[in-house]
């Protein structure tokens, strides 16, 4: 189905009139019939406020172009198994098995294989024949190849620990020492962050893996701290609760 009719038929399911819709999204009447006519689509930052009023991934927006997998199992996703972030907008690379709220469910690719052999085995295939498929299957996947890229799990434990260390030596003012550090997707963390010149710029890529974790403000309850980490940054700031009014603290490269 073409993005026009899905737009529609969501619209009219909806019990919204264009005039409505387009208030919700922030755009004219005019653009929503465009929409529906088939004359012109959504961008990017549009079809993502779509997705948020019809509860729908952009994916299914658009016609359903792609086959999704998830990033982590390789289990096939639609709506109902595609994972969400805090916020509640969809995160289309992963089911919402491997993870959800911000956090994934597995650091460990053994962990997962013995998990899902045991599910999938039966029928004409034994768990053995189960788990010689995923070992090769699995770290071709965009969660598994962090491990890969630092030479496995092993290697990863102590790029963690390096970066708590570095991390921790720039004793900022109310931030507890890091002693934990987890995988986070880059969508649940790339704020968008105002510059002392007034621009706004985000540091991250929603579809990457990085290292982070949240901690307590000892001196605002009402804040917090977001640690995160890649190869050749470390990326500190301050946020409410729920993630808003993000504050950069520090932006610096390894």
């Amino acid at each position: 189905m073409k993005t026009s009719n899905i737009i529609y038929e969501l619209r009219s399911r909806a019990g919204l009139s264009q005039d409505e819709l387009a208030e919700k999204v922030f755009v004219t009447r005019q653009a929503v019939s465009r929409w529906e006519n088939g004359e012109t689509t959504p961008n990017t930052e549009t079809l993502k406020l779509l997705s948020s009023v019809f509860d729908v991934s952009i994916n299914t927006l658009l016609g359903s172009p792609r086959r999704l997998i998830c990033q982590c199992c390789g289990m096939p996703l639609d709506d109902s198994t595609t994972s969400r972030e805090r916020s509640g907008s969809f995160n289309e690379s992963y089911c919402k098995w491997c993870y959800a709220d911000g956090r994934f469910a597995y650091d460990s690719l053994d962990e997962l294989i013995s998990f899902c052999a045991g599910h999938m085995a039966g029928g004409q295939f034994t768990p053995e024949q189960v788990q010689d498929y995923l070992k090769g299957f699995l770290p071709g996947l965009d969660y598994w190849k962090q491990y890969a890229a630092l030479g496995g799990r092993e290697k990863l434990g102590e790029f963690k620990s390096l970066i708590m260390q570095e991390l921790n030596a720039l004793h900022i003012d109310g931030m507890p020492a890091v002693d934990a550090l987890h995988p986070i997707s880059g969508s649940s963390i790339n704020f968008s962050f105002t510059l002392p010149n007034g621009n706004t710029v985000r540091f991250l890529d929603d579809r990457s893996i990085y290292l982070g974790n949240q901690l307590p403000c000892l001196f605002d309850e009402s804040r917090c701290f977001g640690v995160a980490a890649g190869t050749g940054f470390l990326l500190v700031y301050t946020c409410g609760a729920d993630g808003d009014t993000p504050e950069l603290l520090v932006y610096k490269k390894r």
